[in-house]
């Protein structure tokens, strides 16, 4: 009997421990909870970080947002299901300085894996988790106004500078949040695939980073969260920083600290925090909840961006 008495005294006092770890966990998030209450964060998740399927941890940290005041737009890509899906229909992939090169053949490869594939898996995640998500592409109610992208290069030979055609890509000309409000003000989480259409009704593929920064500037929003398959920026020595100011980070870029395509993501920080995001976070998008653990505790999960 003392035996069976010592076993569930030591149940008992094993239950209470996780009570307070619990404890300690609801006591460090609240004053973060509330800092929160009613702003807009918007979410990036990158098609690297969701290779291996929508992760349910992501689904659940979206609909605890939702849950605790926040109005969470995600944001989504999808380049690596894109190029799998080309190469299944043997439709040649090429890129400039990075840039997919998208014909008319591959446009609408693209929009069928972005809009009608990647899109739906995360609004089934989402709703799964115990969210009521809604699925569009910038094209529904004119989102992303966009127009075509013309990255001018130099010509090694001649030293020319000469606009690219990179075909059906494009980059956001005007959001239109009104339609992102009328989704939040409905309790529904708005995901986006990032299609924009064109003043004649084109459709363009646009960099999902891109997207996510502009509408985190249209939307005023408190935070832009760009998840991704890489911690964040690192030093020389490989450590993570954790606070970059817009200064700071420009230089890391110009001294070659920020390199290949981490520049494009800094860059689009960049952008978002001048267009009055308060503040913009690379994140590793493969950490468990660590949208929760960079929201609501103190020590973060990347590398935060912002003004001064």
């Amino acid at each position: 009997m003392a035996l069976q008495d010592d076993i569930g005294q030591d149940r008992n006092l094993r239950t209470l421990a996780r009570w307070r770890s619990t404890a300690r966990v609801l006591v460090e998030a609240l004053p973060y909870i509330l800092k929160y209450d009613g702003k807009t964060v918007v979410v990036k998740y990158g098609g690297h970080a969701m290779e291996g399927g929508v992760s349910e941890h992501f689904a659940q940290d979206i609909v605890l947002m939702k849950q605790t005041g926040i109005g969470p737009v995600v944001v989504h890509g999808g380049g690596p299901q894109i190029g799998a899906l080309l190469s299944k229909l043997a439709i040649p992939s090429r890129f400039v300085d990075g840039l997919r090169v998208t014909d008319e053949a591959a446009i609408e490869v693209v929009e069928m894996v972005l809009a009608g594939s990647i899109n739906k898996q995360i609004v089934k995640g989402i709703n799964a988790a115990g969210g009521r998500a809604v699925g569009i592409s910038g094209k529904d109610g004119n989102l992303i106004v966009a127009r075509k992208l013309e990255p001018v290069k130099m010509d090694p030979m001649t030293l020319e500078r000469r606009p690219m055609d990179l075909g059906f890509v494009g980059e956001p000309e005007r959001i239109n949040p009104e339609v992102l409000r009328t989704i939040i003000n409905s309790a529904l989480i708005p995901v986006i695939a990032p299609i924009g259409v064109g003043a004649g009704g084109e459709t363009y593929n646009i960099n999902a980073d891109t997207v996510a920064g502009s509408i985190a500037g249209a939307m005023a929003a408190t935070r832009l969260l760009l998840l991704t398959d890489v911690e964040g920026v690192l030093d020389r020595q490989g450590k993570l920083i954790q606070r970059l100011t817009v200064s700071e980070a420009e230089a890391l870029i110009a001294d070659g600290t920020i390199s290949g395509g981490m520049i494009p993501k800094i860059e689009t920080a960049i952008a978002a925090v001048r267009s009055g995001v308060e503040a913009a976070v690379i994140l590793d998008g493969r950490i468990p909840h660590v949208i929760l653990l960079e929201l609501f505790t103190e020590h973060g999960a990347g590398t935060m961006i912002t003004a001064e």
